[in-house]
């Protein structure tokens, strides 16, 4: 009985023994995976222009997203997060060259990578690849492309953009896409398993900045369940806003809330007309829109939020059903060139902040959303983590990080993570 009991103590000991074991090794994986998660986190350059107000701060995640192996991103043209704090973006595979996609040729000019990404693929918050889809073969119609660049010449009614733009994800998980490319004339309107729903206009038709039905290079979408607002965009210089359930036409505005009565472009868009100075230069003044009306973007109480880019500004109004209320004409940066400034906007969890993605900058702009001042920012021109080539597009999650994309040679997306406020 002594040896029995002896063995049964030993046996005991052992067990609370392995058992300790096991937790104190599970801690230490634990405290591994966070000092990994710690250790992706770098620093960012950043700015305080007041000291009247808690500023927020961010570290980049240098290992953020994790993307299949043989994929590698084109331009990253939107940004969305959804009500699950997922992160959504819409990629132009259409921008890697036979070196990116060597994989894709027959035969394949690569054993390694990569093969081209989809169209609009979909992110955890911790990075992981959800799904990807997109292509023509989703949309209505069908076409038929000779030639290339921009002297190809396109006959058909296929619907899919030439050059995708901009990304909405609406609270029933719909995502929403428009296109700045030659005759991408249309908002389309898909599942999040990148089944067709609608679309607003029609690709290779446009009149002009007073139609009711056509739009001319939409830039940007955004529906609350009731309407849908669209900043059109590349070709014309209005917001034009559509009935959710029919898509019939609402009502229409310019700068200032007024009519759009400024022109609609004249010719076809091309990158070149993006960074040009022929047009003498940002007007942040101005009583009319510039020629690239960026982002339509819904904020905190009924404000509906503007980027005219070339315009180096953001118009802040307000919407009710009696019409559009102008609030503030809010200047970023406006002594700025080139791609100028202003490309999206996000707003802190509590509404308290604004940020402003600056494309020529290479800047997110802090801004105090009561007053619009600006008091602070993060970011530089440069392809290191934190660092940006031609930002465009800009989300934030329920934690407060920063999401932003980069398109031309930029091509990626990348995450801040939340630290907290500096006093």
């Amino acid at each position: 009985m002594t040896m029995r009991l002896k063995l049964l103590g030993a046996t005991a000991c052992a067990g609370v023994a392995l058992f300790a074991a096991s937790v104190f090794s599970a801690q230490r994986v634990e405290a591994h995976e966070e000092d990994t998660a710690q250790a992706t986190l770098v620093e960012v350059t950043s700015g305080r222009i007041s000291f009247d107000h808690p500023v927020p701060t961010f570290k980049v995640d240098a290992a953020w997203p994790l993307l299949p192996e043989n994929l590698i991103l084109g331009q990253v043209s939107g940004l969305a997060i959804d009500k699950d704090d997922n992160v959504w973006i819409a990629n132009r595979p259409n921008a890697l060259g036979f070196s990116d996609t060597g994989r894709d040729a027959d035969p394949p000019i690569t054993k390694a990578c990569c093969n081209a990404p989809p169209h609009i693929i979909q992110f955890s918050a911790e990075g992981d690849y959800l799904r990807g889809w997109g292509g023509s073969e989703l949309a209505p119609g069908e076409s038929t492309l000779e030639g290339s660049g921009r002297r190809a010449v396109e006959t058909g009614d296929e619907q899919w953009p030439r050059n995708i733009h901009g990304l909405f994800v609406d609270e029933d998980m719909t995502l929403w896409f428009g296109g700045n490319g030659p005759g991408d004339h249309a908002i389309l309107n898909f599942t999040a398993d990148g089944e067709y729903i609608r679309q607003i206009g029609k690709r290779q038709v446009t009149d002009g900045n007073y139609s009711k039905e056509y739009l001319g290079n939409p830039a940007d979408a955004s529906y609350d369940g009731k309407t849908v607002l669209v900043a059109d965009g590349y070709t014309n210089r209005r917001i034009v806003e559509f009935y959710g359930e029919n898509l019939e036409y609402r009502r229409l505005w310019g700068a200032y809330g007024a009519n759009a009565e400024d022109a609609a472009r004249d010719i076809v868009f091309d990158p070149s007309q993006a960074s040009s100075n022929s047009d003498g230069g940002a007007q942040p003044e101005s009583r009319s829109f510039g020629d690239i009306v960026h982002c339509v973007v819904r904020g905190p109480e009924s404000t509906v939020y503007v980027c005219d880019r070339r315009n180096n500004r953001l118009q802040v109004f307000r919407e009710s059903e009696e019409g559009v209320e102008f609030l503030q004409n809010v200047p970023i940066a406006p002594e700025t060139g080139g791609t100028r400034t202003v490309t999206d906007v996000g707003f802190s969890p509590d509404g308290a902040y604004v940020y402003v993605a600056d494309m020529m900058n290479g800047r997110i702009w802090i801004l105090l959303r009561e007053t619009h001042e600006a008091i602070g920012w993060m970011g530089k021109n440069g392809r290191y983590a934190g660092q940006f080539i031609w930002l465009h597009s800009l989300d934030v999650d329920s934690q407060g990080n920063v999401y932003a994309s980069e398109v031309n040679t930029g091509r990626r997306v990348q995450k801040f993570v939340f630290q907290g406020l500096e006093d």
